[in-house]
């Protein structure tokens, strides 16, 4: 039941000091604002950051580097060259690899030409696999299938930078032929990449093929340049890379000393050293906060003994017709919490308000200054927020709603 007189008298109080009142609640306001500005702004950053991940969050790549070690006979600085043969020996002794995707590159200087144009492309020989490790818009046509790796196809899949240079405004590439070296690839598909860093660059003027079709038409025979590769759900990346860098080592007689015969990315050690940066951020945000916070809870905890200590007499009067010791309490602690209340509240709306319409504005303008994207306002801050804001003005009310209940009726009465 909504007891009237005291919401009354709480409002009478808090109008008689309006000055006061608001600069004591603007610690609150203040520390709430920070609390939800801070935490949107570092879901913006997180958002920024790991939008430039273009690949599975665990993918491990390994490729091939020089020996540094002499090892069974061979010298140092022997070049390894990792095959086929590899491939279905780490499906069959590195059971905790889930998807591989071997990849090769056309080597050497060239140009792709289609009718009377012509300019310098990558070109990448992929199977189907490779799009769950690195995940590929495929905006018209198809992606490299199984039935070209194993038939040998001459197909290709190509990039928007390959539009631009090689088609004409408006022309359906699906179904003519390109040709690359003097070998002429028919278009199955086009491809956006995804990201928003250099990678994209250089993913955007990309032609894949099937990478059978460039071992064989490329003179590369059972040569396979890197591995990309996902571990089952559950298991470690850096179990996969430490298993398959082992196995190489052994099939190619490299010394298991020798750190720089493969080199290797592990993108989920790189994906978990970000979250944990962002999780420092968000407890320095909310620390910075909660400081702030707590010096405005101070200050709403000595505005209410002021007020205490204005109304003794009245206090004393209540306690002389009979009221309880609960009821001064709770008087004080309600009037603490209203003003905690209401500062943290409007701080609540102004935070998420201000970081609602940043982040409409970036995303309808498609818009990322640096590495930060559009903030974000988790649900669960403003509930935890409302939840601090009620126990923080129980706290500032605590001490002078003590000393409200043990006013003494007599002494109180005596006071001028």
């Amino acid at each position: 039941m909504i007891d009237i007189d005291k919401w009354t008298e709480i409002y009478n109080t808090v109008k008689k000091h309006k000055l006061r009142t608001a600069l004591t609640a603007f610690g609150v306001f203040w520390g709430i604002f920070m609390l939800v500005l801070l935490l949107g702004a570092g879901k913006g950053l997180e958002k920024g950051i790991t939008s430039e991940f273009n690949v599975a969050k665990n993918a491990v790549f390994v490729w091939t580097q020089r020996t540094s070690v002499p090892y069974m006979g061979l010298k140092a600085g022997r070049f390894i060259q990792m095959t086929n043969d590899d491939i279905e020996a780490i499906r069959t002794f590195v059971p905790e690899v889930d998807v591989i995707a071997p990849s090769n590159q056309v080597r050497g200087s060239f140009s792709v030409v289609y009718g009377t144009k012509s300019s310098s492309f990558t070109v990448n020989g992929e199977t189907p696999e490779v799009l769950q490790v690195k995940p590929t818009n495929v905006m018209s046509g198809r992606f490299i299938n199984q039935k070209d790796v194993t038939e040998r196809r001459k197909v290709a899949v190509v990039g928007p930078r390959t539009l631009e240079l090689l088609f004409g405004e408006g022309e359906d590439p699906i179904g003519k032929y390109i040709s690359i070296k003097g070998i002429y690839f028919q278009v199955v598909g086009t491809f956006k990449p995804l990201g928003k860093d250099e990678d994209v660059v250089q993913d955007a003027q990309t032609i894949f093929i099937p990478n059978t079709t460039l071992q064989q038409a490329f003179n590369q025979p059972n040569q396979v340049n890197f591995f990309a590769m996902t571990p089952k759900p559950g298991i470690p990346a850096a179990v996969v890379e430490e298993k398959v860098k082992a196995l190489l080592m052994k099939r190619h007689k490299v010394a298991p000393t020798d750190l720089k015969a493969f080199g290797s990315a592990n993108v989920e050690k790189e994906f978990q050293d970000v979250q944990g940066l962002f999780a420092g951020i968000a407890g320095f945000s909310w620390l910075v906060s909660i400081g702030t916070i707590i010096a405005g809870i101070i200050g709403v905890g000595n505005i209410m003994l002021i007020v205490v200590k204005e109304r003794t007499k009245e206090i004393g009067i209540r306690k002389a017709l009979g009221a309880t010791p609960l009821s001064i309490v709770s008087l004080i602690i309600q009037e603490s919490i209203v003003i905690t209340g209401f500062a943290g509240y409007i701080g609540l709306l102004a935070g998420t308000g201000l970081i609602a319409t940043i982040e409409g504005f970036m995303v309808d303008n498609n818009v990322q200054a640096g590495f930060f994207g559009p903030p974000e306002v988790n649900p669960t801050v403003a509930v935890t927020a409302t939840i601090v804001l009620v126990v923080a003005g129980a706290l500032a009310g605590l001490i002078p709603a003590t000393k409200a209940a043990r006013v003494n009726p007599v002494v109180a009465l005596q006071e001028e």
